[in-house]
């Protein structure tokens, strides 16, 4: 069953403001969208699953940021009820991202493209159309026993011009933390 956008859809525009100060004031995904593409995450700031992903997540933006492809992070958790995701936490976290760190208070873009969990991976072609949608790998909690590397292998097929053999998992890790 189809929740929100999936592999083959194209991309529904958004811009939000940006808690990384060395970045524009906001960003929409048209400007972050090179010819190549976009990786879109869904992140926050409290998921241990996010924290203990950290440096892994950082090696993804270094390497397709070396191969010209676009990466952002939006914060959708509802920062009245999860306080440590509001602004003024988004802002520290964003101090030590080298990515643009979105926010999403509203929640509108997480609902429109039907995000699920924190992280969750979404990655655009050049014509904005998602070709890979999902999780890191199958081991968010230890790098060191993961069997597969599907963000990753979709990255390269992009990068061949090809399409992932694996084109969606479901995500693993907490779930996007919804308005009451």
């Amino acid at each position: 069953m189809s929740h929100g956008l999936e592999p083959g859809d194209a991309a529904l525009p958004f811009e939000l403001p940006n808690a990384n100060s060395d970045g524009p004031e906001s960003c929409s995904l048209s400007n972050l969208t090179t010819d190549i593409g976009c990786i879109v995450m869904f992140t926050c700031n409290h998921c241990p699953y996010v924290i203990g992903n950290e440096s892994r997540i950082e090696s993804i933006v270094s390497r397709v940021r070396e191969a010209g492809i676009g990466f952002v992070g939006i914060n959708s958790n509802d920062p009245d009820n999860y306080p440590s995701d509001n602004w003024e936490h988004m802002l520290k976290r964003g101090t030590v991202m080298t990515y643009p760190y979105l926010h999403d208070p509203s929640q509108e873009v997480a609902h429109a493209w039907g995000a699920e969990r924190t992280p969750e991976f979404y990655l655009l072609d050049g014509n904005g159309t998602i070709t890979y949608r999902g999780r890191l790998d199958d081991s968010p909690r230890d790098p060191n026993v993961a069997t597969t590397s599907e963000l990753s292998d979709a990255i390269d097929a992009l990068l061949a011009d090809e399409s992932p053999d694996v084109a969606r998992t479901v995500s693993i890790g907490c779930s996007v933390k919804w308005k009451v």
